[in-house]
C-alpha cells in the first residue's frame, strides 16, 4: 500500500494553514509504516503531480469553506471530492484541483482520495492557528487515523515527554 497524507495550506494566514498543522501533529505524535508518506504540500499546485501520481491512497487535510461553524471537521470521500473544489477557499485549491484532474486524465489518480477539512475561523495574517481551529486538530487527526486503519494501516501513537505535552 502506497499512501500519501498531504497537508496543504498557507501557514502565514492563520487557519488557512490548518492542514499543514494537522499533518505536523500526525508526524510528531504517530509512528507510521514506511509506505505512508506524510508531506507538507504548502500551497503547491502542479508541483504535486508526480508526488501524488500512482499512489493507492491520498488523504488531503486542508482548510475548507463551508456553511458549517468554524472549527467543524468535514470529511469528503470518493465522488464528492470534485465538488469540494467548486467553492474555493484559496488559490492553492485551484492547483490541487488541476493536479487531481490531470491525474485522472492520465489514469494515475489514486483509487482512494479523501479530504479532511477544517472550517477556518480566522484567515488574517499570522502563523498561529485560532483557538477554534487549534481545537479541531485532534478531531481531524482522529479521522485520518481511522482512514488509515480502514485500509489496514496501524498508526502507533508515540509517547510524548512532559515537555512535548506542555
Amino acid at each position: 500500500m502506497n499512501v500519501l497524507v498531504l497537508g496543504i495550506g498557507n501557514i502565514l494566514l492563520r487557519d488557512e494553514g490548518v492542514g499543514v498543522r494537522v499533518i505536523e501533529s500526525l508526524a510528531k505524535r504517530y509512528t507510521l509504516p514506511a509506505d505512508v508518506e506524510v508531506l507538507d504540500g504548502g500551497t503547491s499546485g502542479m508541483d504535486l503531480l508526480y508526488t501524488i501520481s500512482g499512489r493507492d491512497v491520498l488523504i488531503v487535510c486542508d482548510a475548507i469553506k463551508s456553511d458549517a461553524s468554524p472549527g467543524t471537521v468535514i470529511q469528503i470521500n470518493g465522488d464528492d471530492v470534485p465538488a469540494f473544489f467548486q467553492t474555493k477557499l484559496s488559490p492553492h485549491q485551484v492547483g490541487l484541483s488541476d493536479v487531481l484532474a490531470t491525474l485522472k486524465l492520465l489514469d494515475e489518480l489514486p483509487p482512494l482520495v479523501s479530504i479532511v477539512g477544517v472550517v477556518p475561523a480566522d484567515l488574517s495574517l499570522g502563523t498561529e492557528l485560532s483557538p477554534t481551529a487549534a481545537g479541531a486538530v485532534d478531531h481531524a487527526l482522529t479521522i485520518i487515523i481511522k482512514q488509515l486503519a480502514a485500509v489496514g494501516i496501524d498508526a502507533g501513537q508515540q509517547s510524548l515527554t512532559a515537555t512535548e505535552v506542555a
